[in-house]
């Protein structure tokens, strides 16, 4: 049985691929910050072989002793779900909280490194694996008053197309999922907690469900061995670029 290590796992697309993937028949490393929620997850995964992982991606040294902790039947990783990160404020840059420029690229960028960089040594060492970074549409077209986390999902660009060079030699495939306008507590933590404000981001077109993400997920990690669906944008029916979306 393959095993797939997600971060991020307690909430929206995170908790979607675990589903989708225990469907798919792996067992599952499921981590992120809230142990509850992962033990609820666990739990309706019953028929599904997990183990669960508290840490919070940012802090380096909490991944390494994680990923160290990992019973000998999870050890080695077949596929790595970067899933974790964050987006705080909607702010112009002079305007900006210099605390929420750290959590996204402390998040977005740093986190994704570190839990990388701890999976990877089994990975090289097996010569297999399979990587999926997901980044957003915002990597690749920056919109008004969302530079730091633009920037900080170009990084993720950037990052996806180095390790696919640097890991070739190793069969080890590297892919980005790039969403865009995903309905989970994404926009409820952007906004501090605003729920009023976080639900008007959806209202008025139907957006993307975590399910859509995950259920892409699965799919490219069920491909035959010599595909690797490298880059992959996806949108609701609705948007058409970042900050164009149409409200009937």
């Amino acid at each position: 049985m393959q095993t797939a290590f997600i971060t991020g796992a307690s909430s929206g697309i995170g908790r979607a691929t675990a589903v989708a993937l225990g469907r798919a028949g792996f067992q599952l490393v499921l981590t992120g910050r809230r142990r509850e929620r992962l033990e609820e997850l666990a739990r309706e995964l019953a028929d599904v072989p997990t183990h669960l992982l508290t840490f919070d991606v940012r802090d380096r040294a909490a991944v390494d002793a994680a990923v160290a902790s990992l019973p000998a039947e999870f050890t080695d990783v077949d596929v790595l779900i970067n899933n974790a990160g964050n987006a705080h404020g909607l702010a112009p840059i002079q305007n900006g909280d210099p605390a929420d420029w750290d959590a996204m690229l402390d998040g977005n960028v740093k986190g994704l490194l570190y839990v990388s960089r701890a999976i990877l040594p089994s990975m090289t060492r097996r010569n297999t694996g399979y990587i999926i970074n997901i980044g957003s549409i915002a990597g690749h077209e920056t919109y008004a008053n969302g530079n730091v986390y633009c920037a900080s999902k170009a990084a993720v660009a950037a990052l996806t197309k180095g390790m696919r060079l640097d890991l070739l030699p190793h069969h080890i495939r590297v892919a980005e999922v790039n969403p865009g306008a995903v309905e989970t507590e994404f926009s409820e933590v952007r906004f501090k907690g605003d729920t009023n404000r976080a639900a008007g981001v959806y209202q008025g077109f139907e957006a993307l469900r975590a399910e859509d993400v995950a259920d892409l997920l699965a799919f490219m990690v069920t491909r035959p061995p010599h595909v690797n669906l490298a880059e992959v944008l996806i949108l609701p029916a609705a948007q058409a670029a970042a900050a164009v979306i149409r409200k009937d």
